[in-house]
């Protein structure tokens, strides 16, 4: 018994070694594609559309935009908007005590009229925030001094760091400069909100080059984060976690603050963010997180500083999900895990139609888990392991395919070796007896000798069967010759093929007892055709032969033969049944045994047994739809079919 568990053992280590060898290669390939940053844009366009398919956000009423739009360009008939525009409206919103308006537009130098106007704004409110340039031109196109008017402490830069495809997913909250280091607008403007709530912006306790809220820390952005490849991670950066939802802040015109159009609760205690929603300035960047966007896929930059601000206040304030990522050992971990799930799969289906619909379906788990995990606010590695799983889920199919064409390759070699060792046992054996025979026979000088003819016929019989299965063991086996020379198409009807067979056996002379017939029935319901393979065919074809040269052998003074085959809520039986002089032994012989055989593969019954008062019934039942059919038993099928022609 241990011998035969560790052959076992062998053989499976033998076939994990072949099979999984394209499954390594394939996780391999994957994992090197990553590490050179070849599928970094699968991995943000998966980002993107799970942050896209999230369930639609209540508004942040905590921040409020002011977008300058077409129509209030033109009511101010110039552009860029002077300063007394702007300086008026910034008296205006801080009639409403707002905690913090941020200003989303440069001001670097005056424009008139009204600049003197916007200067007293400017030292009067501290609660402004205006907005700078800061990168390198290698980054960023120019730099852009901040209003001069404006001491440091309210001043953000309002820089944007792009992805390689144009579209943003960052945020960079802090900067080092030659000054020193630099905030942005929307830090500036939350580290406003939260000092008012008591929460002041400190560095991280874990990570010193981080920086928190309290107890919430801005996760920080690193050069392989999530899908990213050896990216600048400089300053502190973090993902974009966009908010969801048709209507995201509550957006108010130039017009409407100077008419009044709103409701001044909406300013109160709010982070007020004034800039141009004018597709003509062309103040928009580039994302694919949002739906429902107008342009499509882009937003202005008055709305990127919105969500950068609110996922800061959402998060501190709220416990709204900051964006994460593993560390690199715990993504590859997971790659590497999942693409040992994809050859387990391909080992344990070993079927192509089952391999794939089981990866289909873990693929489809893949996405549901990564959704989870974003919604959860953590960005694991989806496309990767996806990729795997297709290219796995392809590959493994395919040579699931190769394998099941060298598996029937194999069976009929097989097949074949057998049928030729077989027929050359019984030729160097039986036959040359045979010969003999007839040779002392025709010696004899008694032409007239009854039985010579008989042995001939024989001889020239199973010569005539084994030609006719070492032919047949080269082909797919889609016939059957019958024992009278007749050769069946499997591949018409079942029906068609009962009364083939029928017919074909009644006509043979060989068997005296058919000559004392007077009565024959025969009917034969059709069988749908899917419901049953080429070798069940031949297996039930083989089976009524068998019973009709049963009766024309042994059933003595047989006057009546029926043979009928007819359905039976949803089985099917085919009966032959005889009134000739019964079964004459009570022992099972290998015809009862093979008959009993083809039942048990059916999922069927098979039963023999005398009637009243005499004769004897003999009949198969089987389901229309085969349950038990194993394609594994036509070697030993086509042995049996070839042993009870030569009997």
């Amino acid at each position: 018994m241990r011998r035969n568990l560790w052959q076992k053992i062998k053989k499976e280590i033998a076939i994990w070694r072949g099979g999984a060898l394209p499954g390594i290669v394939v996780t391999g390939l994957v994992i090197l594609a990553r590490l050179n940053g070849s599928l970094q844009s699968l991995e943000w366009i998966t980002l993107d559309t799970f942050l896209r398919l999230r369930p639609p956000e209540p508004i942040d009423e905590r921040v409020v935009l002011v977008g300058i739009n077409e129509a209030d360009i033109r009511d101010v008939g110039t552009y860029p908007i002077p300063d007394q525009e702007i300086a008026r409206l910034l008296r205006t919103l801080q009639t409403d005590k707002p905690r913090a308006i941020g200003l989303d537009i440069v001001r670097d130098i005056p424009v008139n009229p009204g600049h003197d106007e916007l200067v007293s704004v400017f030292k009067e409110f501290k609660t402004i925030i205006g907005i700078e340039k800061v990168l390198p031109v290698q980054i960023a196109p120019l730099q852009i001094d901040p209003p001069p008017e404006l001491p440091p402490e309210q001043v953000g830069f309002s820089d944007t760091i792009l992805d390689k495809d144009g579209n943003i997913r960052r945020s960079l909250l802090v900067t080092p400069t030659s000054p020193g280091y630099q905030f942005s607008l929307s830090l500036r403007l939350a580290e406003t909100y939260l000092i008012a709530e008591g929460i002041s912006l400190e560095n991280d306790i874990h990570d010193p080059h981080a920086i928190r809220f309290g107890s919430t820390e801005l996760p920080r952005f690193l050069p392989n984060s999530g899908g990213y490849v050896g990216i600048d991670a400089g300053g502190v950066q973090v993902l974009l976690n966009f908010r969801s939802g048709r209507e995201r802040f509550r957006t108010l015109s130039l017009n409407d603050i100077k008419t009044g159009n709103f409701n001044p609760s909406w300013i109160r205690d709010r982070i007020v963010i004034i800039g141009i929603t004018a597709p003509s300035v062309k103040d928009i960047v580039n994302t694919s997180a949002i739906t429902n966007l107008n342009p499509p896929g882009q937003i202005y930059g008055v709305e990127f500083h919105a969500h950068s601000t609110s996922q800061i206040l959402s998060a501190v304030l709220d416990g709204r999900s900051l964006l994460r990522t593993w560390s690199d050992g715990w993504e590859y971990l997971w790659i590497f895990g999942w693409g040992f799930v994809a050859i387990s799969l391909g080992r344990l289906t070993q079927s192509p139609l089952k391999s794939l619909f089981g990866f289909g379906i873990v693929s489809l788990g893949i996405v549901g888990i990564g959704y989870v995990f974003i919604a959860w606010g953590w960005w694991i590695p989806v496309a990767p392991v996806l990729l795997i799983l297709t290219l796995n889920g392809l590959g493994l199919s395919a040579f699931a395919f190769y394998q099941h064409d060298q598996a029937l390759r194999s069976e009929v070699y097989v097949r074949q070796c057998t049928i030729e060792h077989t027929f050359n046992v019984i030729h160097n054996g039986p036959l040359q007896t045979l010969a003999n025979v007839l040779r002392d026979i025709r010696d004899q000088d008694s032409p007239q000798n009854p039985f010579l003819s008989e042995l001939e016929n024989l001889n020239q019989e199973i010569r005539g069967v084994g030609e006719y299965l070492q032919r047949e063991a080269l082909t797919q086996a889609e016939s059957l010759l019958l024992g009278s020379g007749f050769k069946l198409d499997l591949k018409l009807p079942i029906h068609e093929l009962f009364y083939k067979v029928y017919r074909e056996t009644l006509k043979r002379d060989n068997f005296p007892n058919f000559k004392t017939l007077k009565v024959k029935v025969r009917t034969f319901a059709p069988i749908e055709s899917k419901s049953l393979s080429l070798e069940q065919k031949r297996e039930l074809c083989q089976f009524l032969e068998e019973a009709l040269c049963n009766v024309g052998k042994h059933a003595k003074g047989v006057t009546r033969l029926s043979a009928i085959g007819k359905p039976n809520q949803g089985w099917y039986t085919l009966s032959i049944k005889d009134n000739g002089c019964g079964i004459c032994s009570s022992s099972e012989n290998r015809g009862t045994k093979q008959c009993k055989n083809l039942a048990k593969q059916l999922g069927g019954t098979f039963n023999r047994e005398p009637v009243s008062p005499r004769g004897t019934l003999c009949e198969l039942t089987w389901p229309l739809v085969s349950r038990h059919w194993n394609l594994g038993k036509i070697g030993d099928s086509v042995k049996s079919f070839f042993l009870r022609k030569i009997k």
